[in-house]
């Protein structure tokens, strides 16, 4: 394959080199998922070694079609918010299987590629309004991080008030704040990869205090490559046709819908590859690949696959092309051997990055005008609804129920998508019927 005419590199003004440097970069910033997410996953009864190789088989696919299909600079894995929806919503918060929560996935996936194939996405994106949208972000990064935050011990339960301040002397919140520490330094100084490195230097941390075992772990078994024999194909077609499949299935499309627009409008602007209408041409492929990966994860066993914004760190340092994906593809491939370095980190090493990637998602809250209260009424009762009620689902509900409302009330229904009342009126339904 002659690369440079494969992927256009003289006509997208990049080299071979550039790019290859500019995956390693996008991998180094998102490989922090191949320890989180079966971390997060195993929650839900999930076999930790088989998520981790869904999540890694999966993301390298997918990474592979938008770099030969689309040709874009964007790295797929598990989608944080994502996962967190997965288990702690559908499965910890409404009872149901991580077999209920993957076939939601797979049938979310299928849509996705008819959406695709029929440009219906555009409408479905259209229904949401923007503040809301800024608001689902900003309201999984509150929960996400309120989860690394029990997760360290830093926060617990308590009777008289719900939540209070736990133990900060503890071996799993000291573990826990050397990460963040670490992270926050790492990021001021603009360091790649700061999410990473400071995973390991927190699971290093956890050593001393007994937090990250290490008694299982030898030479033999560092290369061992896990199974996703325990998570694969494990569907549960029994309730497809409920109310409650019906409310996770569309939270797992909005939710996915959104993010995927996000990353790829905010990766593309920063690589100047969007044409002069502000489109972006190679929109639909991509689209695809992030479809396909979906489908394929839920296949291997694991949540939502989608685009992620860290790629915009391959892009600053000069990626413009699918060989930047094409790289982190490969990489993605790699990891596979080095599962139980990974499997060994500790949820009080992975809790820095869940509380850090928590302040990336709620950034977008400082475009929302707050003195327009027919917008930042909803937008606030989406941000609270997620982490007090422990549910992103219920969270985006309140958003859309009260949007829909306020603006009935207040005359100003012509601001109200047809498809945006229909989804409120699913919502209140599924609250009253329960």
């Amino acid at each position: 394959m002659d690369l440079n005419s494969y992927f256009k590199l003289k006509e997208k003004g990049t080299t071979v080199r550039t790019e290859v440097l500019a995956g390693i970069t996008t991998f180094m910033t998102m490989a922090y998922i191949l320890a989180v997410n079966p971390s997060i996953l195993s929650a839900t009864g999930m076999d930790a070694s088989s998520v981790f190789a869904a999540t890694a088989i999966s993301s390298a696919i997918a990474t592979a079609i938008m770099a030969l299909y689309a040709n874009l600079p964007v790295g797929l894995a598990p989608g944080m918010g994502l996962n967190a929806f997965f288990a702690f919503s559908v499965c910890l918060g409404m009872g149901y299987s991580w077999q209920f929560a993957l076939t939601a996935v797979f049938l979310e996936g299928i849509i996705f590629i008819l959406l695709t194939i029929t440009n219906l996405r555009e409408a479905i994106l259209n229904c949401i309004p923007l503040s809301l949208k800024k608001a689902i972000s900003a309201g999984i990064g509150l929960f996400i991080a309120f989860i690394g935050l029990q997760g360290s011990g830093i926060v617990v339960d308590n009777p008289a008030t719900l939540v209070s301040m736990g133990d900060i002397t503890s071996p799993n919140a000291i573990v826990t704040l050397i990460g963040l520490f670490a992270v926050a330094v790492m990021l001021i100084f603009n360091i790649r990869g700061a999410l990473l490195y400071g995973i390991l230097i927190a699971a290093a941390a956890g050593i001393f205090l007994s937090v990250t075992k290490t008694e299982n772990l030898s030479l033999a078994s560092i290369f061992a490559v896990p199974s996703v024999a325990p998570t694969f194909w494990q569907f549960d077609f029994s309730q497809i046709f409920t109310t409650d499949m019906v409310f996770v299935l569309t939270t797992f499309l909005f939710v996915d819908l959104f993010d995927t627009v996000g990353t790829l409008v905010g990766v593309a602007t920063k690589g100047n590859l969007l044409d002069k209408e502000g489109r972006l041409p190679e929109a639909k492929q991509a689209f695809m690949a992030d479809a396909v990966g979906t489908c394929l994860g839920a296949i291997l066993g694991t949540s939502t696959v989608t685009s992620f914004v860290e790629s915009a760190s391959g892009v600053a340092a000069g990626g413009r092309s699918g060989l930047t994906a094409l790289v982190i593809a490969f990489f993605f491939l790699i990891s596979l051997f080095l599962a139980p370095i990974f499997l060994l980190i500790p949820a009080a090493a992975t809790a820095p990055a869940l509380i850090v990637v928590g302040l990336f998602m709620i950034s977008p809250i400082k475009e929302v005008d707050f003195d327009d209260f027919s917008v930042s009424v909803p937008v606030f009762v989406t941000i609270i609804g997620m982490p007090l009620t422990y549910s992103i689902a219920h969270g985006i509900a309140w958003g859309v129920i009260s949007y829909v409302i306020i603006n009935i009330l207040t005359g100003k229904t012509k601001q109200i998508h047809p498809l945006t009342a229909i989804l409120a009126v699913i919502f209140a339904l599924k609250f009253i019927i329960g």
